[in-house]
């Protein structure tokens, strides 16, 4: 099969025949339709992530058929269309059996773990429990844009931040996690503040439902300004874009008694912004976490994009062919226009 390969961190990626996956028992394997092109890959390819082994295939949100199944397989049959989560559980430890099997601790990552979805096969295990059913008005693009950004907005504004009508939701960041977190929140009935530096990005987030957009290069204290423009501070903030400065902005920004959600990954030298812990413990502020999402939770999204109060359409900047991809991962860390970038390798 075709898939974009490196063999070192931050070096050549090229497009390279490689073998086709075999199913476990309980996995399947899935012939990729679409795949989208997302900064937690570029990181992976940059040596960000410490559980990559070289030489490795990125790729983690996706969308496909079925093509082959494990004999212990029990929901889902070849032919099916699927989309999964970018966190595969394994379904039997106490994090699972609780629900919560986005911080599964034997979790696999497709594109993380092993190799992933920039290729015309992906494999992935305890397919009953990862695997999803992709409704029928939903297409394969849509669904690969949701599998790892707007997917994990939804758990962060909706299950994390427990965003209600009303209350002011700042977005720190207005890349695909941010831009989606603007789409969720706004159709809750928030308001929402977008923060970014580009101005088509924060032109997108008005689109999508942002009341206010800031542009920080021009406001020189975020948080001062949102504090003002909310009456006393979000009740809400969310940094989805994964920067210090962002994630210091996120918590200075809410209001006494708000809750700070990082969604956006803080990596390698980044690891350890400088929280402002005084103003965490005398305001009472919540700092939360926020990691994927389970593939049950799927469908409360999916009836939320079936009733049109999301429109994740809207969030796809670009569609490019696997041949376009390398270039396009090894940008992702460059100014690129706003919106999703997604690999289709549906030629049907």
């Amino acid at each position: 099969m075709k898939a974009v390969l490196f063999e070192q961190f931050g070096g050549k990626l090229s497009i390279e025949e490689v073998a086709k996956p075999v199913p476990k028992a309980h996995g399947v394997v899935i012939q990729v339709k679409a795949t989208g092109v997302c900064r937690s890959d570029w990181h992976g390819w940059m040596g960000h992530d410490d559980g990559i082994s070289l030489p490795h295939v990125p790729g983690h949100e996706f969308a496909g058929v079925v093509e082959a199944i494990g004999n212990e397989v029990k929901r889902f049959n070849v032919g099916d269309n699927v989309t999964v989560p970018f966190i595969s559980a394994c379904g039997r430890c106490s994090e699972c059996s609780s629900g919560n099997h986005q911080v599964c601790g034997n979790q696999t990552q497709p594109g993380f773990t092993h190799w992933g979805s920039f290729a015309e096969y992906v494999e992935i295990d305890f397919a009953d429990v990862n695997l999803v059913h992709l409704p029928g008005e939903i297409d394969f693009v849509t669904a690969a844009s949701l599998g790892c950004r707007f997917a994990t907005s939804f758990r962060a504004v909706v299950d994390q931040g427990k965003v209600s009508a009303g209350q002011w939701v700042a977005v720190h960041g207005c890349g695909g996690v941010g831009l989606s977190a603007v789409m969720i929140a706004s159709s809750i009935g928030a308001n929402v503040i977008a923060v970014d530096i580009s101005d088509e990005a924060l032109s997108l987030a008005k689109k999508l439902g942002a009341d206010v957009v800031v542009n920080a290069t021009r406001e020189s204290d975020v948080p001062a300004f949102i504090k003002q423009l909310s009456s006393g501070g979000a009740h809400v903030s969310i940094d989805a874009l994964g920067n210090p400065i962002t994630c210091v902005n996120s918590v200075n920004s809410l209001r006494k008694r708000g809750k700070h959600v990082q969604v956006g990954l803080l990596l390698a030298e980044q690891s350890t912004p400088p929280i402002p812990m005084d103003a965490v413990v005398a305001h009472e502020l919540e700092i939360v976490g926020s990691h994927g999402i389970q593939a049950h939770r799927y469908e409360a999204m999916f009836d939320m994009i079936s009733a049109r109060k999301l429109n994740p359409q809207a969030l796809i900047g670009k569609i490019i062919s696997l041949e376009e991809a390398p270039q396009a991962l090894s940008e992702m860390d460059k100014y690129a226009q706003p919106g999703v970038t997604v690999i289709s390798l549906d030629t049907e």
